[in-house]
């Protein structure tokens, strides 16, 4: 109780000492902070326009953020999710054109499929480096971010380019048949089902069968797993590929529902907020789903304080890395005995009496 507990308030206070901090930062910029706050919170949930946005913008987080939270229970730190996302998206785009592909939604199906796949075997790639060759996860899962944005950008731009597009280099639009619409006629497409079902759907995987459970003890006791004849390799492979795998639909459902084709507009940085979301959300597939409606709805926001207020639209780019600060050093208050540390603060305090 008292863990949840924890888990509960410090990323809650961590969040508002980051409000608290980017406030001080836009004063100086001669803004006032409570209308920063109160835009803030307008332009993430202030009215249906604003709700629709933000959920739009919380599918694809939901997603990129069980690309670092389901390895992460398995003992690895992955930060390459925008790789694995990109990468989705552009096969999707490619599947997409295949002749024999129905222009229905068994070959939307089929095209996210490949995307996954196609993000599920880029992380485990990272998994498979460190487990086979003893390298870092977190570094060449980054690296692999990069190198699978320069294949993203070579392929849009030369093999997969349609002639037609000119000013901005992309692929051939999928057919309209194989778009994904919104739900009961909004803006939210039909990925932010996919999001939370995943989240739902994982976060029961962890909790009550018996895969999920081992993975969990590679990744809470690696000795405890050797000693009872756990397959660590592959059970940190499956973790890898299961949360690439969310990441590359991520990609694939952003091509098919929002930009209809891949190019440069899917690098959005969904990939490296997703690692915010997850860190926020302590590694649980299910909170993931509430902390990434929370992000979805800052950078909604992020219009509103540009057009009112004249600050950058990425200005919450910066309220995002000073929540990701404090999250980060909040793990060092994580587990502490507060009763102890406040009885030795108040004997170095008040000095013992002297004997009379």
């Amino acid at each position: 109780m008292r863990s949840t507990l924890q888990d509960i308030f410090l990323p809650v206070l961590a969040i508002a000492v980051a409000l608290l901090l980017f406030g001080g930062l836009v004063a100086l910029a001669g803004v006032s902070p409570t209308e920063v706050w109160y835009l803030l919170f307008r332009g993430a949930f202030g009215d249906w326009f604003s709700w629709q946005n933000t959920l739009q913008r919380a599918a694809p987080l939901m997603l990129t953020a069980l690309c670092v939270a389901i390895p992460a229970r398995a003992g690895l730190v992955i930060i390459g999710g925008e790789g694995a996302l990109v990468l989705g998206g552009l096969a999707c785009a490619a599947v997409a054109q295949l002749p024999f592909l129905p222009h229905n939604v068994i070959g939307t199906a089929i095209a996210c499929v490949a995307g996954a796949a196609v993000g599920g075997a880029w992380i485990a790639l990272a998994g498979w480096l460190r487990q086979h060759r003893g390298i870092n996860e977190t570094i060449s899962s980054l690296l692999l971010a990069y190198v699978a944005i320069g294949i993203f950008k070579h392929l849009v731009e030369g093999t997969l380019r349609d002639p037609a597009s000119l000013n901005k280099p992309s692929t051939h639009s999928l057919p309209d048949g194989m778009l994904i619409g919104g739900i009961a006629g909004s803006d939210v497409h039909w990925g932010l089902a996919v999001g939370v079902v995943a989240c739902i759907v994982l976060g029961l995987w962890l909790r009550q069968t018996p895969s999920g459970f081992s993975v969990r003890v590679v990744g809470g006791n690696p000795r405890t797993a050797q000693l009872v004849g756990l397959p660590a390799t592959r059970l940190i492979l499956l973790a890898c590929a299961l949360g690439g795998a969310c990441a590359g639909l991520a990609g694939a459902i952003e091509v098919a529902a929002v930009h209809t084709n891949a190019n440069a507009s899917l690098i959005a940085g969904y990939g490296y907020a997703g690692i915010l979301v997850a860190f926020i959300a302590r590694q649980n597939p299910m909170a993931v789903i509430p902390v990434a409606i929370l992000f979805g709805g800052f950078g909604a926001a992020g219009s509103m304080l540009q057009r009112r207020l004249g600050l950058p639209d990425a200005s919450v780019m910066v309220l995002q890395g000073i929540a990701f600060v404090l999250i980060l050093a909040s793990e060092a208050l994580r587990g502490k005995d507060w009763k102890t540390a406040s009885a030795r603060w108040l004997r170095l305090r008040i000095p013992a009496q002297a004997p009379t």
